[in-house]
C-alpha cells in the first residue's frame, strides 16, 4: 500500500508506531550529520528524520536529492520529536525513515507552494493545480464542499427532492446572452446553455414534485468581475402550493442552518425591507445593513438658499460618517476625489463637519448658517463627532453614487467585518423594468414572475406602477438569493409576455410548451435560487468567488491553464455546418 495514515494524522498516542507515508517534499533541511523532510498531503505536513546513525548514510544522501514538490514514499517509525513544533498538529512528533521510495519528481515549480506564495495571480491560475496545493485554496475548496453538504442535507430534511435538468436546451430572448452550441444533428440549428433551469423547475411542479432543488451548473456570457463567471453554480429550489410567507420561512430556515453549522453564528432576526424603501435608504437594492448611514434627503432643508448646485438638483441626499470629524482636509479631498473618480462619476462632494463642541463647520458656509447645518445634521442622524457627506443631481444616478461612497468609507473605517453577518428580504421589487432608450418595458426579474395579489389589472394602465411577488435574500451586501412567486395560468403568463412585446406567435414559438403544460393543472407555485459561489465566499469571510472555485476563469472569461475557448479545426466546423470568415 502507498501510506498507512496521512501527513495529518500521527500524534504522540502513535509513538512507537511503523507507518508509511506518501506526499509532496515541502521543505528540506540538512544539517550534514541529519536531514529532515517536510512531507505534505491534502492532510497537514509530517516531519521526516534521515539520521546516518540511526538509519544509514545511503538513506540520508538519497534523502539530500529529494526536490520541492517531489513525490515520495516514506516508510519508518513514529518517534518523539526532540524540537516540538506547536504550530502544527504533528508537532510532538516525527518519523525516522528507514525506507524511501521515489514515486514522481517534479520540476522546479513556477512559485512556491506556501500560504504566503510569490506566484501572482496569472501564474497561479496558468498553474491552478499547483495553486490547490496551497492550503488557502485548498481550505476553500474544502470549506465549499461542507457548504454544499450541509445544503443537500437541510433540503433533503425538508423533503425536497433533487432532480437533474438539461444542460442543452433552447436559446430565449431573456436574460443575458447564451451560451450557443451548434447541433451537428440538425444543420443550421443550435442549443442553448441554461442561464438557470427556471421552465424546468416549473414544469416539475406541473408534474407533481412538490419540493424541488439542484446544485446545478449554470451559464451566461456576459462581462466579468470579481463575483462574477461565465459559468456559475446555482442552489436552485422550487414549491409547490406555497405563498410568498413559506418560501421565506423556508429559506431563512438554510440560511440559520448554514450560520450555524458552518460558522457556529445563530441568527435570529431577518428583517424585511421594500424595494423602494432599499432605494431611498441605501441607494441600492441591496443595502448592506451591519452599519448605519442611512440616507438622508436634504431637498427641503438645503434648496431655500443662492447654492445654485443643489437648487438645481432633483435630490441633494447626505450619510452621516460616525466619528469621521476629525478627517483633515487632505483626507476629505481624498474623498472629493474618489467621488469624482469615473467609476463613481460625481462632479463633487460637499462636506458638513459636525464638532464635539455642537458646532459646525462646512465646505458651505458661505451660503448656509449654523442653523441650516443643524437641519442637514437632524436629517442625516449625525450627532458631534461625525462628519457629514452631501451629494446631489438626478436622483437615480446620485443615490447609485452615494452608496458606493457609503460602502467606500465603511470599509475604510472597519465597519465591514467579515465575521458579522447581517441577513435581509428586499421585497416588492417592481415587475417591470422601463428601458429607457426603447421606451419599451422588460421583466426586472424574469417573464415568470408574478404580480403581486390584486395588480395584475394595472399592467393596462400603469406598468411601471406594478409590484412584482418576487424577493431577494442580502447578506452583508451581497444578493445571495433570488425568486419569485411564479405565474401557474396561461392567460395571465400570455397578458405577461403581451406587457413585455412579444407578439402570441413570438410567446408561442419561444415558450409555448411552458403555457401548454399549464393547461394540465399547474399547482400554484415559486422559488428561489442561490448563488452557492457567492455565498460560499461571504461565509468564508471574502467577496471574490474565483478563490472558491477549483478551475475559475480569468476577467476575460478565458481559462489560462487549458488555453480555452480555442480555435478548433477545419473538419470540425464543417461537420457543424459552419463556416468562419477566416476559414473561407
Amino acid at each position: 500500500m502507498y501510506r498507512s495514515n496521512t501527513c495529518g494524522e500521527l500524534r504522540a498516542s502513535h509513538i512507537g508506531s511503523e507507518v508509511i507515508l506518501s506526499g509532496w517534499v515541502h521543505k528540506l533541511r540538512d544539517k550534514g550529520f541529519v536531514a529532515w523532510v517536510d512531507l505534505r498531503d491534502r492532510y497537514g505536513i509530517t516531519q521526516l528524520v534521515f539520521d546516518e546513525e540511526r538509519t544509514s548514510k545511503e538513506l540520508l544522501e538519497q534523502a539530500r536529492e529529494l526536490g520541492r514538490e517531489t513525490v515520495i514514499q516514506a516508510k519508518g517509525q513514529v518517534i518523539e520529536r526532540a524540537s516540538k513544533n506547536p504550530n502544527i498538529p504533528t508537532g510532538e512528533i516525527e518519523v525516522l525513515v528507514t525506507e524511501l521510495t521515489i514515486l514522481n519528481k517534479s520540476l522546479l515549480p513556477p512559485f512556491t507552494i506556501e500560504d504566503d506564495t510569490d506566484g501572482g495571480e496569472d501564474i497561479r491560475m496558468k498553474y491552478r493545480y499547483l495553486d490547490i496545493r496551497r492550503n488557502p485554496v485548498k481550505n476553500n475548496l474544502i470549506f465549499r464542499h461542507r457548504v454544499s453538504m450541509e445544503v443537500r442535507k437541510y433540503l433533503s430534511d425538508q423533503g425536497f427532492i433533487d432532480v437533474e435538468t438539461p444542460y442543452l436546451i433552447k436559446s430565449t430572448p431573456e436574460g443575458a446572452r447564451d451560451f450557443v452550441v451548434p447541433s451537428r444533428m440538425n444543420e443550421g440549428q443550435f442549443y442553448a446553455l441554461p442561464q438557470s433551469p427556471q421552465t424546468f423547475k416549473q414544469l416539475l411542479m406541473v408534474g407533481g414534485m412538490d419540493k424541488y432543488f439542484q446544485i446545478v451548473k449554470c451559464f451566461r456570457d456576459e462581462d466579468l468581475r470579481a463575483d462574477r463567471q461565465p459559468e456559475f453554480t446555482q442552489i436552485d429550489c422550487e414549491m409547490a402550493f406555497v405563498e410568498q410567507e413559506d418560501i421565506l420561512n423556508t429559506f431563512e430556515g438554510l440560511t440559520k442552518h448554514l450560520l450555524k453549522e458552518i460558522k457556529g453564528v445563530d441568527i435570529q432576526e431577518f428583517p424585511r425591507m421594500t424595494y423602494d424603501d432599499a432605494m431611498r435608504l441605501y441607494g441600492n437594492d441591496k443595502p448592506d445593513i451591519r452599519f448605519g448611514m442611512q440616507f438622508g434627503e436634504l431637498n427641503a432643508v438645503a434648496q431655500h438658499k443662492d447654492f445654485n448646485v443643489f437648487n438645481t438638483a432633483e435630490l441633494v441626499v447626505g450619510i452621516a460618517v460616525p466619528g469621521a470629524s476629525e478627517y483633515t482636509r487632505k483626507e476629505i479631498d481624498a474623498l472629493i476625489d474618489w467621488v469624482k473618480r469615473p467609476q463613481v462619476g460625481a462632479k463633487g462632494m460637499v462636506y458638513v463637519k459636525c464638532n464635539e463642541d455642537g458646532s459646525y463647520k462646512s465646505s458651505v458656509d458661505k451660503f448656509y448658517d449654523e442653523q441650516d447645518l443643524a437641519k442637514w445634521a437632524e436629517v442625516t442622524g449625525a450627532k458631534p463627532g461625525d462628519l457629514i457627506c452631501v451629494l446631489s443631481g438626478d436622483a437615480n444616478v446620485t443615490r447609485a453614487q452615494l452608496s458606493a461612497l457609503r460602502m467606500e468609507l465603511a470599509t475604510r473605517l472597519g465597519l465591514r467585518k467579515p465575521n458579522e453577518f447581517a441577513p435581509l428580504w428586499v421585497v416588492d421589487f417592481p415587475l417591470l423594468e422601463l428601458d429607457e432608450e426603447t421606451g419599451t418595458y422588460h421583466a426586472m426579474h424574469h417573464p415568470f414572475t408574478s404580480p403581486k395579489p390584486g395588480q395584475l389589472k394595472l399592467l393596462e394602465t400603469n406598468p411601471g406602477a406594478v409590484k412584482a411577488n418576487a424577493y431577494d435574500l442580502v447578506l452583508n451586501g451581497n444578493e445571495i438569493g433570488g425568486g419569485s412567486i411564479r405565474i401557474h395560468d396561461k392567460e395571465t403568463q400570455a397578458t405577461m409576455f403581451k406587457h413585455l412585446g412579444f407578439t402570441p406567435e413570438e410567446a408561442k414559438a419561444q415558450f409555448g410548451f411552458l403555457m401548454d403544460a399549464f393547461q394540465y393543472g399547474a399547482p400554484p407555485h415559486g422559488g428561489i435560487a442561490f448563488g452557492l459561489d457567492r455565498l460560499v465566499s461571504i461565509l468564508g469571510g471574502q467577496e471574490t468567488i474565483r478563490d472558491f472555485i477549483a478551475f475559475p476563469k480569468n476577467n476575460s472569461g478565458r481559462d489560462v491553464m487549458i488555453d480555452a475557448p480555442a480555435t478548433i479545426n477545419k473538419e470540425q466546423l464543417d461537420e457543424l455546418n459552419i463556416s468562419l470568415a477566416n476559414n473561407t
